[in-house]
């Protein structure tokens, strides 16, 4: 009975130490932590895990060498030992997410020009996903590796590896696939996280990229949640995998009389007097002109999908007002030729020709377009001209 109250007594004393040591531990990380982000980060993500994992051991230790033999000793220090097991993992995990918290602070991406920083983050997220999922794994294996039992019926099991990866093979194949997708979408560049995307005829936000499944914030912010493997296996608009800049479109259906220059000069004095436009593409184009009507599109540019958007919405409202202030008559109109024994009247004359602007030149007329022309080029003239949209070659 001495013996066993002196190793109470033993173990509570090293347990208080170790106790004592990772609260005075902590106490001056939490002091360094006012002057680094660092520490203040480790001692609030790590104190609890570090403090588990040197109790336990501390115990553990007490236990092994101080309390001596006394029924139940076997057990307490086999638990133990899995409990320091599962602590360490624990503290490792934390560690990770520290390392992973210094790393996103580092490269922030609520700002311009990120398209480096994003990456950065997606790589590193799924990497910390994969660590964690990893490190589980291997601390239920080292736990289970604890019990003689389980250890002597490892060696059955690795004779006959072979037929077993095949069967988990199969059984799990849809999800190993989507795990070695997420892996792949981290390191291939195709899709970040806040990427603007159209998937599934839905646009949106890439908002969070796992091992399993990518979720993608819609517009009306409802959440698109889909497989990783979708973003691998079938084909999705990546609005800003280059850059954050787009172009985007506004159509509007008109007369044969409507006076195109002037709404040319609106679009102009539009995007001029609006702050979402980014300053490089103000462009007006006869796309169609069958069916009895006019089909105009106002090509525009910003500086992200969300201007984009409502630089789109203000350019179409604003024409359509134009056209019913300033040219009525152009408001689109079905015609009917009757017969009448009434002489036919004179043909209107044409409007007069003048050559177009640069805002009615997609890929010629600025420097701007010049490039954008010379990209979607190629060696033969007439082969890049029927690539354009719209075009069809006359017999």
């Amino acid at each position: 009975m001495r013996h066993l109250m002196i190793g109470i007594l033993t173990v509570v004393a090293t347990a208080g130490a170790a106790i004592v040591l990772v609260e005075i531990l902590h106490w001056m990380t939490t002091r360094l932590g006012r002057r680094s982000e660092l520490a203040a980060d480790l001692a609030r993500t790590a104190h609890r895990p570090f403090l588990a994992t040197v109790t336990l051991f501390a115990v553990q230790q007490a236990v092994r060498w101080q309390a001596g033999d006394f029924p139940g000793r076997g057990p307490l220090l086999h638990l133990l030992v899995i409990l320091f097991i599962a602590a360490f993992a624990w503290l490792v995990a934390a560690l990770v997410l520290v390392l992973e918290d210094a790393a996103l602070a580092r490269w922030r991406t609520d700002v311009p020009d990120n398209l480096k920083r994003r990456r950065l983050k997606t790589q590193v997220v799924i990497l910390r996903r994969v660590t964690v999922a990893a490190i589980v794994v291997l601390t239920l294996g080292v736990v289970l590796m604890t019990f003689p039992d389980i250890r002597a019926l490892g060696a059955s099991v690795l004779a006959s590896a072979g037929l077993v990866s095949v069967i988990a093979a199969l059984a799990a194949q849809s999800t190993l696939g989507n795990v070695f997708a997420g892996v792949q979408l981290a390191f291939s560049d195709a899709v970040r996280v806040d990427d603007v995307v159209v998937v599934e005829g839905e646009w949106g936000r890439i908002e969070e990229i796992t091992l399993t499944y990518v979720a993608v914030q819609i517009w009306d912010d409802r959440r698109l949640l889909l497989p990783t493997s979708y973003f691998t296996t079938k084909p999705f608009q990546n609005w800003t995998r280059t850059g954050s800049a787009v172009l985007g479109t506004a159509e509007l259906d008109v007369d044969f009389s409507t006076d195109i220059e002037a709404l040319r000069a609106e679009l102009r004095a539009v995007c001029e007097g609006s702050s979402l436009w980014d300053g490089r593409v103000c462009v007006l184009q006869v796309t169609d002109a069958v069916g009895g009507n006019v089909r105009l599109r106002a090509l525009v540019s910003a500086a992200d999908a969300a201007a984009l958007w409502d630089l789109r919405c203000l350019v179409r409202e604003r024409l359509v007002a134009y056209v019913w202030q300033h040219q009525p008559d152009a408001l689109p109109r079905l015609r009917a030729d009757l017969e009448s024994a009434e002489p036919t009247p004179a043909r209107l004359s044409p409007p007069p020709r003048s050559e177009p602007s640069n805002d009615a030149q997609v890929f010629s007329g600025g420097r701007d377009a010049e490039e954008r022309g010379a990209r979607f080029g190629g060696p033969d003239g007439d082969t890049a001209a029927s690539a354009l949209p719209g075009f069809k070659q006359e017999d």
